[in-house]
């Protein structure tokens, strides 16, 4: 196998870890984009700083009508192509979708190695999967992205910084990818995933047999869902000042103010523009988003494009639900706002919780109301009569689900009980309805 240089030099002695960061300014846009450019150019370098690229320069390109060979017009090629001689970098990330062919042509004008929005994505989540569902599932994505392109061989089995080559190469010229070969590799990873979902349904089967409320993180990424988690949970998730810190999701035991406890799950963070390719190799593991009995939507308020992110998210969640809509059992919940500039104002109509998952400020009614949802949701008060000497029972019930009242009459225990659907069927079972 022939390795990659140790200072990221492809064949060339061209240096891909400095960069050259280009956002696309396109003109006509759709009405519903209402995204600042310069958040969008912030958000394409934070992205390369995620898996530690250096930037070396950073511009915002306006396009009137993008070409099919390059995308940019004649003019601005070359003109760029001497910004990106000028900056010595290797690699310019072009923060939109790329063709093939207006890679190649790039590529051939300035002399570097080019990559698009989808690629630099693919590469983080190539070098922050963990867990085994992970890998294959991101390695699932980067097969199907490499099916139309011209790339540098299979450069993801000799991986440098853990992605999957884009940045790079193993030192050979740009060769067509054997198509057989990805086919085969493509049918055995998705044969693999079959086998990971029937193991994840069986977990969940488990996690049923114990049956708690499960409360589901998610939100655009870097909106702070890992740092919130915990905060509640008391883990110690991987949390920084990065794009997808969190890729692979975890569970954690999460101890609700009436002393009961739910599940909570902390998942990768949305993205705009999140290629079609992870949508849909990330299904299994957005599962447990799709069977949580609460989803809580955080945000960061304090982000010049808030109301951009939320919209991304929401539309993820409409995709994922068969509905096409968003669930009812979603809370929103407006996070950083230790951040805001002056001091806020909100009107708090029910619809919208405002934290700080730094600070703790805003926690303990968050708490509350997941708490007064699982309730509504999950939970069904029921009374039971039981014998004052059916100790057994009773510790069940206090156990088991939420003791709202327990008086004595005419020698008969009757008890109001807060239970999941599931737990009333197990104690009826033990026990004799009363």
């Amino acid at each position: 196998m022939v390795k990659t240089n140790s200072n990221n030099e492809d064949s060339s002695g061209l240096d891909t870890s400095r960069c050259f960061v280009i956002h696309p300014n396109f003109k006509k846009k759709n009405l519903e984009d209402m995204r600042s450019v310069d958040a969008c150019l912030e958000e394409a370098v934070g992205l390369a700083n995620a898996i530690d690229l250096k930037v070396v320069e950073a511009a915002v390109v306006g396009i009137a009508d993008a070409k099919p060979a390059t995308l940019f017009g004649s003019g601005k090629v070359e003109e760029l192509a001497g910004y990106i001689k000028d900056s010595g970098a290797g690699l310019a990330i072009i923060n939109t979708h790329v063709s093939p062919v207006q890679q190649r042509n790039l590529e051939k004008a300035w002399q570097v190695k080019v990559i698009d929005r989808t690629a630099l994505i693919l590469e983080i989540f190539g070098a922050r999967a963990r867990t085994h569902e992970g890998k294959l599932q991101v390695e699932l994505a980067a097969l199907n992205y490499q099916k139309s392109r011209l790339v540098r061989s299979w450069t993801h089995l000799e991986r440098q910084r853990g992605g999957f080559g884009f940045l790079g190469g193993p030192g050979e010229s740009q060769i067509e990818i054997d198509r057989r070969l990805i086919r085969d590799e493509i049918a055995k990873l998705k044969r693999q995933l079959e086998q990971v979902k029937r193991t994840r349904e069986l977990h969940r089967k488990n996690r049923r047999s114990v049956p708690f409320p499960v409360v589901a993180l998610v939100g655009y990424t870097n909106a702070g869902k890992s740092t919130l988690f915990n905060k509640l949970t008391g883990a110690n998730v991987l949390s920084m000042d990065k794009l997808f810190a969190t890729l692979d999701p975890t569970m954690r035991a999460l101890k609700l103010p009436s002393g009961g406890k739910a599940i909570m799950s902390d998942t990768v963070g949305f993205v705009s523009d999140l290629p079609t390719e992870l949508v849909a190799a990330f299904r299994a593991t957005l599962e447990d988003v799709l069977e949580a009995d609460i989803l809580l939507h955080v945000r960061d308020i304090s982000h010049l494009d808030s109301t951009a992110q939320k919209h991304d998210v929401e539309d993820v969640l409409k995709s994922l639900f068969r509905s096409g809509e968003l669930p009812e059992n979603l809370i929103e919940v407006c996070n950083k706002i230790d951040r805001l500039e002056t001091p806020y104002s909100f009107v708090d109509d029910g619809s919208k919780l405002y934290i700080s998952a730094v600070t703790g400020e805003g926690l303990d009614s968050l708490l509350v109301r997941i708490e007064e949802e699982i309730s509504k949701r999950f939970f069904r008060n029921i009374t039971y009569n039981l014998r004052i000497d059916d100790g057994k029972a009773l510790a069940w019930l206090h156990s088991h689900g939420k003791v709202i009242e327990q008086k004595l009459e005419d020698e008969v225990m009757v008890v109001n009980v807060q239970l999941s659907e599931d737990n009333i069927s197990r104690f009826e079972r033990v026990y004799a309805k009363n």
